[in-house]
């Protein structure tokens, strides 16, 4: 916790017109930098667990036509390996959830 202070009724308010709770500072650190490492941390996720499940990211490119198609039961990952559009759902979600808890 923090120390009291035993002036702290005896200072002025701050000026509503010049110091702002949220300034351009606190919106770029904020945005900037930690919003930037939290989505390199979520993509870093969703392509680790993809390429665990044999889709690595350069199979990705141009996959999503395929991907999406309810009536290919038969989608090859990077080792050859067919997955049918439930499983492959299945594992989009993980992707997902992963993503966001990251």
């Amino acid at each position: 916790y923090e120390k009291a202070e035993s002036d702290i009724m005896m200072r002025q308010p701050r000026d509503p017109q010049k110091d702002r709770l949220v300034n351009e500072r606190l919106i770029s650190v904020s945005y900037g930098q930690i919003g930037m490492i939290q989505a390199s941390a979520g993509f870093f996720v969703y392509f680790v667990i993809m390429a665990e499940n044999g889709f690595r990211p350069s199979h990705l490119i141009g996959i999503r036509k395929q991907w999406d198609d309810l009536k290919n039961e038969a989608v090859e990952d990077s080792y050859g390996q067919e997955w049918s559009y439930a499983d492959r759902k299945i594992l989009e979600y993980t992707c997902h959830s992963a993503f966001f808890v990251s």
